[in-house]
């Protein structure tokens, strides 16, 4: 049947214009990949054909032997990857190769950084693979057809990488997809059967499908033979696998460029059969911190892949894991909807959890650099962690890795376990702090007492600590306390004569006291003498159970209606300004003063005042007036 081409020139999204040009330049040294990528798209689009057949048996059409093929031809000095999997509708290549449906690509086209080694990395979190192709072609041909009796029409896309690309409608029999790339000029050796082997057999040995080049033996140059082993790595006896066919498999699940940080593979017998085999990357997809994004693990069900992306067999925080699990109980049709109530999925994923947790106990015991890594890459994720996974809070709440006043820089590595080894005699708590960053954190007035006591302080400044923290409140026996929440007592970490004088500067300042209540109004619960400041005149606390600032803050910038929290102001009973204050016998400059030392409180907190302009006319005021200026 003939058909209208319908062809059409489009342009490429400019996302996409830049990643080329970035791929080309900063990959060339490891420009074997293109095959490697492309081939493990081809597996993934049988991968997807099989699962999807499983309940429509048709998209077959009377084929079910999958393969991938690789041909080349030297007079025409081009390399042709070929599939018989799910292929595309023109809608689809438009969609998936025109642009890049990503909703991070702007945040990572943003972390571009011009230094080609670093950047070349970040290619490898966003999985660009398909477009590896232009690395050694200047022209690529790619030629598709949806699987099942009502696709009757292929697509044909080609481009020059010149910024645009063209689109057309074509006949095209059988399924599946087919990949021409016109070689550069100098890429000659690419044109060798035995070096397309050689690649072949290096990264893409463990493809779980045959992949065929054209038979080396003598008369029999027409006949296809595969050139891998054909049979899936994970079920492989472990001492036959070595550590750079784990490495490739992984870039292969992954879509990555680089060696992953660790892996674990096992093998379980007995009430329910599986293997797994899941790796820890070294670097964060660039979008990690979308929640909604897909999961990393590949479902197999006896070597027959069933989905990916199956979020049931991994919890979110962990989901930057990658790799597969392969079952031997399951049943073959099992869907997406069954996966959610079945108990085995559940055991899986328990068992799955605690393998991976299990390994990075391991590794911040015994390999605290690596640690350290994995902590600084992944941290803010596992975090999530102790919301979302109570069976295991103890366990992660153990791997958590925080800034401190015990250092003298930003760096999160100290662990619960190592502060309350360096707890004071007589300590009873873990003591933190939560900000909004760390100069905000290290600078907060109500550290003041701890540093003149030596005690340590956590000092929690991401913007997932203060969701994680009020959902852990204790920790090996240990109760974790806000030092910017309710009222200080630090028990027998104070002396007796310092609880003496902290009663009667409290009573010394009652006037005072209820002179700035009556002053600041019902912007403050209550003011109050503070045991917590040395060097600061006030600063601003909330009771015990109340949400913190900074918690407040990104709830409301999350569009959530906060119930007001209306803090208490405390005030240094040894500072001059307190002491200046105390001395005002005008009301309306002692108001004025007292609302400054309020505002002041209030923006050390990082709070936003309600009436700037009223601010800075009451400090000018202040400022000017020199019968107070000494």
């Amino acid at each position: 049947m003939t058909i209208e081409s319908h062809k059409e020139t489009l342009g490429f999204q400019t996302e996409v214009n830049q990643l080329l040009k970035l791929m080309i330049n900063s990959l060339y040294s490891n420009k074997e990949i293109f095959l490697r990528e492309l081939i493990s798209n081809a597996s993934d689009a049988c991968d997807k054909l099989r699962f999807e057949a499983l309940s429509d048996d048709a998209l077959y059409e009377g084929d079910s032997d999958f393969r991938i093929r690789v041909d080349f031809d030297k007079e025409k000095r081009t390399i042709t990857i070929t599939d018989n999997g799910i292929g595309m509708t023109r809608e689809e290549v438009m969609d998936h190769i025109g642009t890049i449906a990503k909703s991070g690509t702007k945040q990572f086209m943003s972390a571009l950084t011009g230094d080609q080694a670093k950047d070349s990395q970040l290619i490898g979190q966003f999985g660009v693979g398909f477009y590896s192709s232009f690395i050694v072609a200047d022209k690529v041909t790619l030629t598709t057809r949806k699987a099942g009796l009502g696709h009757e029409h292929g697509a044909r896309w080609e481009s020059e990488a010149e910024g645009t690309y063209s689109l057309e409608t074509v006949e095209k029999t059988s399924r599946g997809t087919e990949i021409v790339l016109h070689l550069k000029e100098g890429e000659d050796e690419l044109l060798d059967g035995y070096q397309l082997r050689s690649i072949i057999t290096r990264y893409s040995d463990h493809i779980n499908l045959p992949i065929e080049m054209k038979s080396t033996e003598e008369g029999k140059e027409d006949e296809y033979e595969a050139v891998n082993r054909a049979s899936a790595l994970w079920v492989r006896p472990k001492q036959e696998i070595t550590e750079e066919d784990y490495n490739e498999f992984y870039k292969h699940v992954a879509h990555d460029f680089e060696d992953p940080l660790t892996y674990i593979h096992n093998r379980v017998e007995g009430t329910q059969s599986y293997t797994s085999l899941l790796y820890i990357p070294k670097r964060a997809p660039f979008d990690l911190y979308e929640r909604e994004r897909s999961h990393g693990i590949k479902l197999y069900v006896k070597r027959v892949f069933i989905m990916d992306d199956a979020d049931q067999l991994m919890p979110t925080y962990l989901r930057f894991v990658r790799g597969v699990i392969d079952s031997d109980d399951l049943p073959l049709n099992i869907s997406r909807e069954i996966l959610q109530k079945n108990q085995q999925i559940d055991k899986l994923r328990s068992a799955s959890v605690s393998r991976i947790l299990g390994k990075l106990e391991k590794m911040a015991k015994n390999e605290q650099e690596t640690y350290a890594e994995f902590w600084k890459t992944f941290g803010k994720v596992m975090k999530e962690g102790i919301v979302e996974d109570t069976a295991n809070r103890e366990r992660i709440a153990k791997l958590l890795r925080f800034s401190s006043t015990h250092n003298d820089n930003d760096a999160e590595d100290v662990s619960l376990d190592a502060y309350i080894e360096r707890m004071k005699e007589g300590q009873k708590d873990i003591y933190y702090i939560t900000a909004e960053s760390y100069a905000a954190a290290i600078g907060s007035p109500h550290l003041e007492v701890f540093r003149k006591k030596g005690i340590e302080v956590l000092l929690m400044h991401e913007r997932v600590d203060d969701w994680m923290i009020s959902y852990l409140s204790e920790y090996e026996g240990k109760s974790l306390k806000s030092i910017a929440k309710g009222a200080l007592d630090l028990g027998d970490l104070e002396d007796k004569e310092e609880k003496e004088a902290q009663k009667e500067a409290e009573e010394a300042l009652k006037p005072l006291v209820e002179r700035m209540q009556k002053a600041i109004g019902d912007q403050v619960k209550e003011v109050r003498v503070s045991h917590r400041l040395t060097d600061s005149p006030s600063c601003l606390v909330v009771e015990e159970h109340d949400m913190g600032a900074s918690l407040q803050k990104l709830m409301k910038e999350a569009g959530h209606n906060m119930p007001k929290v209306t803090p208490i102001m405390e005030i240094n009973p040894d500072h001059a300004l307190v002491e200046f204050i105390k001395a005002e016998n005008d009301e309306e400059r002692f108001k004025e003063w007292s609302l400054l030392l309020f505002d002041q409180a209030l923006l050390t907190e990082g709070g936003q005042l309600n009436d700037p302009v009223a601010f800075v006319r009451r400090m000018n005021g202040l400022l000017l007036d020199d019968k107070k200026v000494a």
